[in-house]
């Protein structure tokens, strides 16, 4: 999923469109650091939470049709309600939370991941250090429009995968440019030449 921001960034001058998408957190950028794009996981990581939860409520409802009336039909049906709501939160509410938290950040110096519900984790890679990016598409991948981004790095982490990400030939392509750009501009660095 691709998203916008009301505050737009100066698009820089490219061969990708920058307008794909404008990172939230500004402020977390290093000087001279330009949002490029914010990702999340594809959309078909909730397929099945989803479908959990239609048989859930169709348990459900099973379960409040079958209990025959009675004095103890009011608690039979409160623990069945209990046991579903238990369930939805478990089988729905934690892996949306978990996509909703899930953001995968590419800017003009680094590939940022960040994830958790309560605790957060992160992990940038400096573009400068990136030594290799492909991406994995299996058929359902490609029916879906997702796909695995494997970016190998120098260091002691070597390869990371990040799975599901929409659009993923669009996003290999447009972070293959980038790490070339980065290493032009530390090789002018280096050389002395400023932009």
């Amino acid at each position: 999923m691709w998203f916008t921001s009301a505050e737009r960034a100066p698009r820089p001058r490219r061969a990708y469109d920058a307008s794909m998408s404008v990172m939230p957190g500004r402020d977390s950028l290093a000087d001279g650091e330009q949002p490029v794009l914010t990702l999340r996981p594809h959309w078909r990581v909730m397929v099945a939470p989803y479908l959990l939860t239609l048989v859930v409520v169709a348990a459900l409802l099973a379960g409040e049709v079958l209990i025959p009336a009675g004095r103890d039909a009011g608690a039979e049906r409160l623990a069945v309600a209990a046991a579903a709501i238990i369930a939805l939160m478990m089988w729905l509410l934690v892996p949306l939370l978990r996509w909703r938290t899930t953001v995968y950040e590419l800017t003009t110096r680094r590939l940022r991941v960040r994830k958790g519900i309560v605790a957060r984790q992160g992990r940038d890679i400096p573009l400068s250090r990136i030594t290799d990016v492909s991406f994995r598409r299996g058929l359902l991948d490609r029916l879906l429009g997702s796909g695995r981004l494997v970016v190998e790095s120098a260091g002691e982490h070597g390869e990371v995968v990040l799975s599901e990400i929409p659009h993923v030939e669009r996003v290999q392509s447009v972070l293959f440019q980038l790490v070339e750009e980065e290493r032009l501009r530390v090789g002018r660095e280096d050389r002395g030449i400023v932009d």
